[in-house]
């Protein structure tokens, strides 16, 4: 088994979604985790209790499974939470993202780069509401098209309280 594969089954088993798997310099693996599309509504935001949980299994299971690495980082995938997945799509449908294309659409003045509101996916396809010299447009593509593609941070500082 893959160690993605191996790292999905066991953050899924715990009830949690795999956002996204690095290896970084010196032995770091870093594994980002959010609620379930479900869950994420009621739950809220992944809380270090969460990472602590999802640490300590996986950290026996890499033993286990004699993975090498020298520190484990568990952490929620942020703000600007990477859109990836045909589910990740459907459950953002309505956010602010923004799209980073392989290749630039012809269309759109050779452009790479969208902002834009997510409409919810006709099976394969995808389209990004995005504001263009003349007005709204509408770019549509497909998930083999996306090089990036990431959430605007929406925060509010009025709901504060100090």
């Amino acid at each position: 088994m893959q160690l993605p594969e191996l790292i999905e089954k066991t953050v899924a088993g715990l009830g949690y979604e795999l956002v996204d798997v690095e290896r970084a310099e010196r032995g770091l693996l870093r594994v980002y985790i959010d609620f379930t599309a479900a869950d994420a509504a009621e739950k809220g935001p992944i809380t270090v209790v969460d990472c602590a949980t999802v640490s300590h299994q996986l950290s026996h299971v890499l033993t286990v499974e004699n993975v090498n690495y020298e520190r484990l980082e568990i952490s929620s995938p942020g703000l600007d939470r990477p859109v990836r997945k045909l589910e990740d799509f459907v459950r953002f449908a309505g956010c602010e993202v923004i799209v980073k294309l392989c290749v630039a659409m012809p269309d759109s003045n050779n452009r790479k780069s969208f902002q834009g509101i997510l409409q919810e996916p006709q099976g394969d396809k995808l389209a990004l509401e995005f504001e263009g010299k003349d007005g709204p447009a509408m770019l549509e593509f497909t998930l083999a098209d996306v090089d990036k593609a990431r959430l605007v941070p929406q925060v509010d500082f009025k709901g504060r309280k100090a």
